[in-house]
Formats: C-alpha cells, structure tokens, sequence
C-alpha cells in the first residue's frame, strides 16, 4: 500500500510557519493541520498565535478550537486524531500539512510512536501529587534530573503535569521517557517531508518580543483572565506559555510590566528549545528566512518541494 505524502512545517515560534503552511497548501492542493498541542483549545485565541479566518486564505485548517479549556489533551490522543485525519486528507486527493511547533506531537504522529506500554496509573500519579504538594515542584524536579536528565532538560521545573508523566513512567515501566522515545521506531507510516524555517537568533527574538507586545494590544490580559476567573488555573490549558506568566499578576504577586517581560523571556526560551527539538530529533530540511525575504524563500521552498513530491 502507497504511503501518504505528508508535508510538516517546523520550526521555533513567531518564524513564520503559519504563513508558509497555506503557502504550500494553496499551491499543492493541501489541508493544514495544527502541531501545536494549545490551539486544539477553544477560548485561547490570542496567546496560543491561532491563525485567524482572514490568515486560512480558504484553505480547511484541522485540530483548532477542538477542546475546552477544562479539557486534558495529550500527545497519545493528538496522534491518533492526526494520523486519522493524515489518511482521511490523503483519500479525498488533497495533501496534508502539519504545521507547528510542539516537536514530540509532531514526531510521534510522523513516526508512530507507541504509547501502549505507558498508559496512566492512577494510583502512582496520586502518590505524586501528594509528594509534590508537601514537597514542593522543584523537590520533583530535582527528582526527575536524578533518574532522566536528558527528560529534565526538556522540561520547565514549573510544567507539574510534565515533571510528574516523566517520574509517572520511570516508577511504572522501570524505564526513563528518554530512553523510551529513543527506541521508538525510525519507520514512518507515511512519507514526511520535513521543512523547518529558522532565523538569525537576534532576529527572531525580537520578532517574539513584538509578537508578546501585540497580543497585549489585542486582549491577551482579558483573555486569561477569563479564563482565570473561570477557576481555570491548575488546568492543563494554563500551564501553557502566555497564560501561566499572568497569573501571579492576577494575585497581586508582581505588575502587569512584570508579568510582560517574563512571557518573552519563556517565548524565547522555548524558542530555544524547539529549534534544538528538531535539530536533534528529525530529518528536517532547513531553510533560513530573514524579515526581508520571505516571499524569495517561500517560492525556492516550493520549487524544491515540487521536486521532493513527484
């Protein structure tokens, strides 16, 4: 059987991967799905960059506005969705593409990664939260680089629901994640072109610091605190970068200044983190794009995806 073609952009935040997704799509025929494990959340518009109905040009864009906040989402469920829909674009003649910036979701999707083996344990996960509460997160932190630094250094200290999966599979399966993803297999159901865009450092963190001070100026604030006075906080929707950095402003604990200045810094810290996500996880053609010439690099992109698809 024919493996479907799927086309994935990649890349760190604020780059420009939005826009060159309904590039692709709109030349090859394509439907866009979403990469980024918080736009499947409804009601987080502004600080998950969701790409607007004027920014789709038309084309179907897939796994946005599929959960509410109150929801769990994760990367076993966001595989399944995705994969499924990868067969069902493919079937109706168009060409699938992944676009986003949330690596492990896009990599278990593309090279199917078996989850089976590291399904929750109530009980276990109980005994964390417990721990973690009289402990303190740092305490599980630190617990967590003991036994997986490779995992600890891809995770925020403060990402609780992170730290605690990590530790969760360690005392479950005997095995560190780490290790677990590193024997997932190479051999993909479908055929992936991998096109990542990156940008001098400089340039880029300036981008997302503009970025930040735009959705302020477009209703961030209001939005999470909607959300905030929902009694939304210890969701897993709020631990998202753009959200979790409000919060404390909310309770008093430090200005709205402060506030601003601690989302850019974890926007270009996660930056960060995803461009060395896929440099080391993926076979990712590279393309390098500056402020002045993204229309030159978009079409050599498509020129050479044209020869990478025949």
């Amino acid at each position: 059987m024919k493996k479907p073609k799927v086309i994935s952009v990649v890349g760190p935040t604020a780059v420009g991967k939005s826009k060159l997704g309904v590039h692709i799509a709109k030349h090859f025929g394509g439907e866009v799905i979403s990469g980024d494990s918080m736009q499947i959340y409804k009601s987080m518009d502004i600080g998950t960059a969701k790409v607007t109905k004027e920014e789709m040009e038309g084309i179907p864009h897939h796994m946005i506005d599929l959960k509410d906040p109150s929801e769990d989402f994760s990367v076993a469920e966001f595989q399944e969705t995705v994969q499924n829909l990868i067969y069902k674009i493919d079937k109706n003649g168009k060409l699938p593409v992944i676009v986003g910036g949330t690596g492990l979701y896009i990599q278990a999707t593309l090279y199917d990664f078996n989850f089976s083996e590291t399904k929750k344990d109530d009980a276990v996960i109980k005994k964390l939260e417990e721990e973690a509460k009289e402990r303190g997160m740092q305490h599980m932190y630190d617990r967590l680089k003991s036994v997986d630094p490779e995992q600890a250094s891809r995770i925020h200290p403060n990402n609780e629901r992170r730290v605690l999966r990590a530790l969760e599979v360690y005392e479950t399966t005997g095995k560190v994640m780490s290790d677990y993803q590193e024997e997932q297999p190479d051999e993909s159901p479908f055929s992936p072109i991998i096109i990542g865009l990156e940008m001098d450092r400089n340039q880029l963190y300036d981008r997302i610091n503009k970025r930040v001070d735009k959705m302020v100026d477009e209703g961030l604030v209001e939005e999470v605190r909607s959300l905030y006075e929902q009694g939304l906080e210890d969701q897993q929707s709020m631990k998202a970068i753009g959200y979790k950095e409000l919060i404390p402003y909310f309770k008093g604990e430090y200005g709205l200044n402060d506030a601003i200045e601690l989302l850019k810094r974890n926007s270009r810290r996660y930056a960060k983190r995803q461009y060395t996500y896929f440099r080391n996880k993926m076979d990712v053609n590279w393309y390098e794009v500056t402020e002045d010439d993204y229309e030159e690099k978009f079409a050599t992109i498509l020129a050479d995806l044209a020869g990478m698809l025949k």
